[in-house]
């Protein structure tokens, strides 16, 4: 009997194993390169340095159709894309902190398109 059950261990692992796992289109990671901070408060400013790597090798949106939405954050300016591989972009946000009501503060970036898209998140935190 225990044989039957190391068997079927074995068989279930195989089958888990094969089948592919689901990945996002794209990968956007942020990243703080002027004004990090472990707080933030009302007026604060922070640039921010966004960076999508696209997981597969053609990819039918553009990149300036990667939409951003903001909680607790304006965006003062920013730079175009730009390509830094043949995969990789990227672009700096200067955001600026312009409301903390409950301590969160929010910028997120989210790619649709029929290969799953991407989205990534940054949170800070605010002084209330």
């Amino acid at each position: 009997m225990n044989t039957k059950w190391n068997l079927l261990l074995i068989i279930g692992l195989l089958f888990f194993s094969i089948i592919p796992k689901t990945t996002s289109a794209c990968e956007i990671e942020f990243e703080i390169t002027k004004g990090k901070k472990d707080s933030y408060q009302v007026g604060d400013t922070i640039v921010v340095l966004v960076k999508v790597a696209l997981t597969h090798r053609s990819c039918p949106v553009k990149m300036k159709q990667t939409k951003f939405s903001m909680k607790g954050l304006k965006v003062l300016k920013s730079t175009p894309w730009k390509q830094t591989a043949a995969n990789d972009w990227e672009r700096k946000l200067m955001i600026v902190v312009n409301e903390t009501k409950d301590g969160k503060l929010n910028l997120t970036a989210v790619r649709e398109c029929e290969k799953d898209g991407g989205f990534g998140t940054l949170r800070l935190k605010a002084d209330k």
